[in-house]
C-alpha cells in the first residue's frame, strides 16, 4: 500500500505541474504571438521603407533620364551652332582669299601699268637724251678743236682729253674745255 499511496501522490503531484505548465504555455503562447505580431510590424515597415527607398530611386532615376536627354538636346544644339560658326568662318576664310587674290591682281595691274608709265618716260627721256646727247656732240665738234686729242682717263664721270701741248682737260655740260691742274 505505501506504493500506491506514493503512486497515487506522484500523479496528483503531476498533475498540478503540467497544470502549471499549461499557464506557462498561455503566457509563452501570447508572447510568441506578440513577438510574431511585432516582427509582422517591423516586416511591414521594413517592406514600407524599401518601396519609398525604390520609389525615391526610380524618382531619381527618372530626373537622371530626363537630365541626360537635356544634355543631348543641348549638346545637339551646341554641335549645330558649332558646325554653323565652322561654316561661317569657312566662307569668311574664302571671301578673304578671293578678297586678296582680287587686291593681288589688282596690285599687278597697278604695277604693270606703273612699269608700262616707267617705260614710256624712259623712251621719252632716252629719245630726248639722244637729242641732247646729238645736240651736245654737234656743240662740242664745233667748239673743240680740229686736232684730234688723246683720251687718257675719267674726272667726276667725264672724259679727259690731253691735249698737243700736254694740258689735261674735259668738256663740260656747255660743251665748253675745262682745264685740270695736275
Amino acid at each position: 500500500m505505501k506504493k500506491l499511496v506514493l503512486f497515487c501522490f506522484m500523479l496528483v503531484l503531476s498533475g498540478n505541474f503540467y497544470a502549471q505548465e499549461t499557464t506557462k504555455t498561455t503566457k509563452a503562447k501570447s508572447e510568441t504571438a506578440a513577438k510574431k505580431k511585432k516582427a509582422a510590424a517591423d516586416k511591414e515597415v521594413a517592406d514600407a521603407k524599401k518601396e519609398t527607398a525604390k520609389a525615391k530611386k526610380a524618382t531619381a532615376d527618372q530626373a537622371s533620364a530626363d537630365a541626360k536627354k537635356e544634355a543631348a538636346k543641348a549638346k545637339k544644339a551646341a554641335d549645330k551652332a558649332t558646325d554653323a560658326s565652322a561654316k561661317a568662318k569657312s566662307e569668311a576664310t574664302n571671301a578673304k582669299k578671293a578678297a586678296k587674290e582680287e587686291s593681288t591682281k589688282a596690285d599687278v595691274k597697278k604695277t604693270e601699268a606703273k612699269t608700262d608709265a616707267k617705260a614710256r618716260a624712259v623712251k621719252k627721256d632716252a629719245t630726248a637724251t639722244k637729242k641732247t646727247a646729238a645736240k651736245t656732240l654737234k656743240e662740242t665738234n664745233e667748239k673743240a678743236p680740229k686736232v684730234a686729242d688723246k683720251v687718257t682717263g675719267e674726272y667726276n664721270g667725264k672724259k679727259v682729253y690731253t691735249g698737243p701741248r700736254g694740258g689735261k682737260y674735259y668738256i663740260n655740260a656747255n660743251g665748253n674745255k675745262t682745264y685740270i691742274q695736275d
